[in-house]
C-alpha cells in the first residue's frame, strides 16, 4: 500500500509545512539522507498544546502534542521529497524534546505520539531509533518538540 493510500485510510491530511520562526531551513538533503528541523506544535489556527507537561498538560495532552509534531514532520519531509512520500525509504532516527516538569519521567510515553505515527504512516519502514529528551522549556512555550533524519531513495 502506498503511503498516500494509507494517509487517507488512517483519515491523516497532512498540513502545509510550517515555515520556520526563525534563522534556519525546515530540512536539508544531503545525499539520500533528510535532516529535519525540529518540529512544533503548530497548525494551521496556530500553537495547540502551549503548557508544560505534567503542570498545564496531562501525559495524554504530551502524546497528542508529540504525534502533531510528527504530523509536520512528515509534512516537511514529503516538501524535501518534492512531494513524493514514496521515496521514504526509512526513518531513521527521531528526537522528542518534552517541556516537562522537574521530576516527570514519562518521556518515552510522551515520545510515543510521533513514533507510534510514524509507524501507522509507513509501516516497518517506520520504525526508528529515538531518544525522549526532558526539557526545562521549549519554544514559544510547546508541549513537545520533533526532529528526524530520514532515508530517502
Amino acid at each position: 500500500m502506498s503511503v498516500e493510500s494509507r494517509l487517507k485510510e488512517l483519515n491523516i491530511v497532512l498540513p502545509s509545512p510550517p515555515a520556520p520562526v526563525a534563522s534556519y531551513v525546515p530540512s536539508v538533503v544531503s545525499g539520500k539522507t533528510v535532516y529535519i528541523s525540529g518540529q512544533v506544535t503548530l497548525t494551521s489556527e496556530g500553537l495547540k498544546y502551549v503548557g508544560t507537561v505534567g503542570k498545564e498538560l496531562s501525559l495524554e495532552d504530551g502524546r497528542a502534542a508529540a504525534r502533531l509534531c510528527g504530523l509536520n514532520v512528515i509534512a516537511q519531509a514529503k516538501a524535501a521529497c518534492g512531494g513524493d512520500l514514496e521515496r521514504v525509504k526509512r526513518v531513521v532516527k527521531v528526537t522528542v524534546f518534552v517541556n516537562a516538569v522537574p521530576g516527570f519521567t514519562q518521556h518515552p510515553e510522551v515520545a510515543n505520539g510521533a513514533s507510534d505515527l510514524f509507524v501507522e504512516v509507513f509501516g516497518e519502514a517506520g520504525r526508528h531509533a529515538r531518544a525522549a529528551v526532558g526539557a526545562g522549556s521549549l519554544p514559544r512555550n510547546v508541549a513537545t518538540e520533533v526532529e528526524a533524519i530520514i532515508e530517502i531513495t
